[in-house]
């Protein structure tokens, strides 16, 4: 059975990790995988992660199963990180996941179950793995105008327009901040209406919020998202902790269901926890654990605000620096969008050829699309960065 196979598709930004470690040559810089990187181009450990893990090790008595859904107290905890005070605790199921991409996964599951003929509209471009997993489950999907190549911005009017055809039971699929991949946000106005709009279709919003904190803080990040959730009866939440606590490889993220009532939510509840069943049991828990104590335990959680705090002004300040010196480089303001962007990543506008050629003859490894991880380049990374950016679009 298994000579069926066809040779798989090599994911593109894992191939060009892997062209990135087979290269010799100094200087060479990755901006390909979204992991946070510090000055030095490490990715380190976060220090409240560190403390509480010494601290689990020192407490846990036993490695027995948790719950279906999850650590009660991560979830919690997660809940009141995400949305505030801005729903009724009662109105919310939650689910602990593998990771922001099982959390999504799971989302699709119960569409699957509840409205299997229903479309899942994702925005045109946006993280891959969305359009690529609905389309492996079989759903309907659409994909609608979000970014403008020529303005480098959100393109609101024809989103809203494309939006006229959402039917009632859709699901529409929107990043709660810092748009991966071209790091363009929704203003608040914006929110507002897509928020009226979903009320009156009778749409389901499906808010993915991987980048909770790194755009322009917690609270300011979250928003939008509380803003919808405390308008609509229904609403569907993807978080991952992967970036804000660092937990990439531990897989640690949370689904969450917001309920017209306390009675659907409950029994939401219990059906969350059996797709859990159903797709792999039990969720790993020594990353939910870390989350779980580093929330309720205030030194852990200054501390780990703090941190988070400094990975966003790298970030921000990263983004000025690198406007400024394409500004000086190229003798133009065509990249003082990457200044105004939010989070990880920015889309630069380059051609295909232009961004082999960054590769090829600078060691500069950018994604086929010009989606660059704006972590990677702080440290003083961005001055030789403008200048290959500068020598390849032929402005040197």
């Amino acid at each position: 059975m298994l000579e069926k196979f066809q040779p798989a598709k090599a994911d593109p930004i894992l191939g060009l990790g892997k062209l990135y470690q087979a290269d010799p040559r100094d200087g060479k810089i990755d901006l390909g995988v979204g992991v946070y990187k510090d000055a030095s181009g490490n990715t380190p450990i976060v220090r409240a992660v560190k403390q509480a893990e010494v601290m689990l090790h020192a407490s846990q008595t036993s490695k027995t199963y948790v719950a279906l859904a999850g650590s009660e107290l991560f979830r919690d905890e997660m809940r009141k990180l995400v949305l505030g005070d801005a729903v009724a605790v009662e109105r919310v199921a939650t689910l602990q996941t593998p990771g922001g991409t099982g959390a999504i996964r799971q989302v699709f599951e119960t569409m699957k179950k509840l409205n299997p003929d229903g479309t899942i509209w994702i925005s045109d471009p946006s993280w891959p793995s969305h359009m690529a997993m609905a389309t492996h489950m079989g759903f309907k999907t659409r994909g609608y105008p979000y970014f403008d190549a020529a303005t480098k911005m959100v393109d609101t009017a024809a989103m809203m327009q494309s939006f006229e055809d959402l039917q009632a039971g859709d699901l529409l699929l929107l990043h709660g901040c810092c748009h991966n991949p071209t790091g363009a946000n929704l203003d608040m106005e914006t929110w507002r209406a897509i928020t009226d709009l979903v009320i009156e279709k009778g749409v389901v919003p499906f808010v993915d919020i991987a980048y909770q904190g790194f755009g322009d803080g917690l609270d300011e990040d979250a928003a939008p998202l509380r803003y919808m959730a405390s308008k609509v009866p229904e609403m569907c939440i993807a978080a991952s902790c992967s970036k804000n606590f660092g937990l990439y490889r531990d897989r640690v993220g949370v689904a969450m269901m917001i309920a017209k009532d306390a009675q659907t939510a409950e029994i939401a509840q219990g059906n969350l926890a059996i797709l859990n069943r159903l797709n792999y049991s039990f969720a790993p828990d020594h990353g939910a654990a870390v989350v779980g104590l580093i929330l309720s335990t205030p030194e852990l959680r200054a501390d780990w605000l703090d941190e988070l705090t400094e990975m966003r002004h790298t970030m921000l300040k990263t983004r000025t620096d690198l406007a400024d010196a394409l500004r000086q480089q190229c003798n133009s303001d065509d990249f003082d969008f990457i200044a105004h962007h939010r989070g990880m990543f920015s889309r630069l506008g380059l051609s295909p050829q232009q961004v082999d050629a960054l590769r090829d003859e600078h060691a500069m490894y950018v994604v086929g699309d010009s989606r660059i991880n704006i972590a990677g380049l702080s440290g003083g990374r961005h001055q030789p960065f403008a200048a290959a950016v500068a020598q390849v679009i032929g402005l040197s």
